[in-house]
């Protein structure tokens, strides 16, 4: 008896077809599109000199300055972090292996707000660490040094798990044969490994960046909300809000939104250039 399945058998009835995607299509347009509309339509209701004067606003220039500055600290770090971490559990198996992805999956599992505790707990000034930092007089919480480690610890899985499911993939293989023609150590990992995984190494530190300059959960608790002083661009959106100053608030989170597109861009950019030729 012949069971050949036809592709037309394949095709669901085209009632089902309408209703998911409409189903589809309303949940983007009530969850994604019509948020942005929102968020654009009130940040520009005072017109674009509004929008200008809300944005360069001096409170919100250290905000933009403040989330910059920790931005291209926390990424350089987590950059590093992510090669070397991707590197050795990508390339070599031991013991303990499993137990290290998870713990660098951990920031995954915890809340932010969580994460901003433990460092109070151990920088703060009642804290593990915190006395014998302020009797050398360094700050760390309620100052620029706990947004940086909070901005770090939340967003660091995310180079190295971009890396290491590839490394894994790709094995040890051009760089033994790389290593049995001559070449050293620096030469294998900088013409071999490196450009192997130039695209998805990319792609983990534009995610990493847009999480680093949108934290908001942990950089709250540790930040002490110094208007001026230690407000990211996020914290400073949730402040004018709460003064009911509506246009600042969304003309400052317009800036963010901005950065949540363009990292999609630049995402699909990526994706497309790393896409095998001949795919659709």
């Amino acid at each position: 008896m012949d069971r050949t399945v036809t592709p037309n058998a394949l095709k669901p009835p085209i009632a089902v077809t309408i209703l998911i995607g409409t189903a589809a299509i309303g949940f983007l347009v009530l969850f994604l599109i019509l948020p942005l509309v929102i968020v654009f339509t009130e940040a520009l209701r005072q017109g674009l000199s509004g929008w200008w004067q809300s944005v360069s606003d001096s409170d919100s220039v250290s905000a933009i300055r403040l989330t910059l500055l920790v931005a291209l600290i926390a990424v350089p770090i987590n950059l590093v972090f992510g090669v070397i971490a991707s590197w050795a559990l990508g390339k070599f198996q031991f013991k303990g292996r499993s137990f290290i992805i998870t713990l660098i999956d951990l920031p995954f599992s915890i809340s932010p707000v969580i994460s901003g505790v433990i460092f109070i707990f151990l920088f703060g000034a009642h804290g593990w660490l915190g006395p014998w930092f302020e009797a050398h007089n360094i700050q760390i919480i309620f100052a620029v040094p706990g947004i940086v480690l909070a901005t770090i610890f939340i967003t660091f899985p995310f180079v190295a798990r971009e890396l290491i499911p590839l490394m894994t993939e790709q094995g040890s293989e051009e760089e033994q044969a790389a290593l049995t023609l001559g070449a050293n150590g620096w030469q294998t990992f900088w013409r071999i490994t490196i450009p192997n995984v130039k695209w998805a190494l990319l792609y983990g530190v534009i995610l990493c960046n847009a999480r680093a300059m949108g934290e908001f959960g942990a950089v709250s608790v540790v930040s002490g909300h110094i208007r001026g002083e230690t407000n990211t661009l996020p914290l400073h959106t949730e402040i004018l809000y709460n003064e009911y100053n509506f246009s600042a608030a969304f003309a400052v989170a317009s800036l963010l939104t901005l950065l949540a597109l363009g990292t999609i861009a630049l995402k699909t950019y990526l994706e497309y250039k790393n896409k095998p030729r001949g795919q659709a």
